[in-house]
């Protein structure tokens, strides 16, 4: 199998062209190995770019546990790699689990449009959401000493949520204009360096209060921006905006 590595502020994954369909049958025994950090490859997921009609591709989205779901930073990354692929120039249409996203790309900067919101519910203090995938988002300071880990693996397995899992994302605020987000992924099992669908479920329930379009999102793994419009109780017009770079490329067994 022929593969390329991307990742997207440090959230990384396994790209593969599937356009012919020569991949169609890979098993979850086959992502979760050539995902591994130890016996694989090594990503937070593995993607592959199939054909689709009536769109430039599509975006099949695994994470590392073989599990299906949206993932934004992944979904970011697919678009520098069909511009690779020379399938796309700078602008796309492509579909993926939960449905159709445009995108741009301009000097290596991906700038992906995100399902609308809405509507974005409470527990307690803390804030739950789907922006392609399912969110919690809880406010604290400290953020860089935080334990993440403890605290959101916690959350995913709590009554509420062990079923159907949820990401928990911990957010801190910087300053009026910037957050700092970090978030631990189903799927994953773990805290990743970001999370595309983590930071824009951060960023919608921070612009919910403030007079603002758009705001810096800062990351264990970089920067990313995240612009929305106010929509009733939700949000619409929501773009995800960072970079996303080919790490390598190689072969492997399988």
């Amino acid at each position: 199998m022929k593969f390329y590595k991307y990742q997207g502020t440090g959230n990384d994954f396994v790209m593969i062209d599937n356009r012919l369909g020569e991949w169609d049958d890979l098993s979850i025994k086959n992502i979760q190995k050539l995902c591994d950090r130890r016996f694989g490859i090594g990503a937070d997921g593995l993607i592959k770019i199939n054909s689709a009609e009536g769109v430039d591709f599509e975006v099949d989205y695994y994470n590392s546990d073989g599990s299906k779901s949206f993932c934004g930073n992944g979904a970011r990354c697919s678009v520098s790699f069909a511009h690779f692929l020379d399938m796309i120039e700078d602008k796309t249409t492509f579909t993926a689990i939960d449905g159709i996203h445009e995108a741009e790309i301009k000097n290596g900067i991906v700038k992906l449009k995100m399902g609308d919101v809405n509507n974005i519910n409470t527990d307690g203090n803390d804030f739950v959401l789907n922006t392609g995938s399912p969110h919690y988002v809880k406010y604290v300071e400290m953020l860089k000493n935080y334990n993440v880990y403890k605290t959101g693996n916690e959350i995913r397995n709590s009554e509420t949520y062990k079923k159907e899992g949820i990401n928990v994302n911990f957010v801190e605020k910087i300053s009026d204009k910037e957050l700092f987000v970090r978030t631990y992924e189903r799927g994953v099992e773990d805290e990743t360096y970001s999370c595309g669908t983590g930071v824009t479920a951060a960023a919608l329930t921070f612009l919910n209060n403030n007079n603002q379009t758009f705001v810096e999102i800062k990351v264990m793994g970089g920067n990313l921006k995240v612009y929305a419009e106010k929509n009733g109780d939700g949000f619409k017009n929501i773009w995800l905006e960072g970079p996303a770079v080919q790490v390598f490329k190689g072969d492997t067994n399988l």
